[in-house]
């Protein structure tokens, strides 16, 4: 297979690559990694370049604009990056027979659930934020074009494809290298907290799924190597955590010593709401085995997370 990533310089696009090389299923040349300015969101004709130069037998569409608040500030750039470009790459993609692997996101749905139950794919999207809104217009933007162009949407079980897959896979809460992600920020949030004194001020009713970066590329990879995978697909790592509960975890494993502070989502002055509820309840994947828990996979993080940073304890 010839496989393309779009975002290949971002979180989730440098794990795509790295598992995506490690697959028999790939050939010898491994992915193709498209970043700007060669893939650009904000360039309408990239796409249709793109593929028509590289002919992909699967494109996986991991660049996205996901500055939650830089989204609520400016819609329309959100729209253009997160649904008009996700519509061009359909179009490009169901013109040459290229199947399409779109990542999502949690935000598709508002997150005012209070029944416990993570969001599944048969639940009905209502995004609460531009954020939300984009990406879910992506979605609907992309089985659109599949659909009118002879597409496929979904696969029974054992059934071979009749055309270009579409497939759809929702995460929540990434994090992993470069770094720059949740773990990262408490950390340095926390030295600042210490060096002037004060509580770790943390939001204490959000609660999601973290989901490591390494982890989900390789259940895509597993998914793509069942070879019928269009439809929607529900990717996060096992249990769930509020914000508070997962710094204490991240300060408890470096042992940096700061008192957190829990503090109400409705207080925490941000440009975008974010939901309260970020859970997913997974899929299944091809091998029928779950992600493992976030907690073993921030143990292996662990060690990447805090190289080069000053040992704890010392300023």
């Amino acid at each position: 297979m010839r496989i393309a990533i779009t975002g290949a310089g971002g979180r989730l696009g440098r794990a795509l690559v790295a598992a995506l090389e490690g697959a028999p299923f790939t050939g010898p040349f491994g992915p193709l990694s498209w970043s700007r300015p060669a893939y650009d969101l904000d360039d309408p004709s990239s796409a249709a370049r793109a593929v028509g130069r590289d002919a992909p037998d699967v494109v996986v569409h991991a660049a996205a604009w996901t500055d939650v608040d830089g989204c609520a500030r400016d819609p329309a750039r959100a729209m253009r990056r997160n649904a008009l470009a996700v519509a061009e790459l359909a179009e490009a993609c169901v013109e040459e027979g290229t199947d399409l692997v779109l990542l999502s996101t949690n935000e598709v749905f508002d997150g005012r659930r209070t029944d416990g139950r993570g969001y599944t794919p048969g639940d009905r999207p209502g995004p609460g934020n531009p954020y939300g809104a984009s990406k879910l217009a992506g979605e609907t933007a992309a089985q659109a074009v599949f659909l009118r162009r002879g597409g496929v949407l979904a696969v029974a079980d054992g059934a071979p494809p009749a055309g270009p897959q579409l497939a759809i896979v929702r995460t929540a809460w990434l994090f992993g290298p470069p770094g720059n992600d949740f773990p990262g920020k408490i950390l340095a949030a926390a030295e600042r907290a210490r060096a002037a004194g004060e509580p770790l001020r943390v939001v204490g009713d959000e609660v999601g799924s973290p989901t490591y970066a390494p982890d989900l590329a390789d259940a895509i990879v597993e998914i793509l190597a069942g070879g019928a995978y269009a439809g929607f697909h529900h990717v996060v790592n096992g249990g769930t955590t509020s914000r508070a509960a997962w710094a204490r975890a991240i300060l408890a494993t470096t042992r940096l010593e700061v008192p957190v502070m829990e503090v109400p989502l409705a207080s925490w002055a941000r440009s975008s709401a974010v939901p309260a509820w970020a859970v997913l309840a997974p899929t299944p994947l091809p091998s029928g085995e779950p992600l493992r828990p976030w907690e073993a996979a921030f143990a292996d993080y662990l060690p990447i997370l805090l190289r080069g940073r000053a040992p704890a304890g010392r300023s």
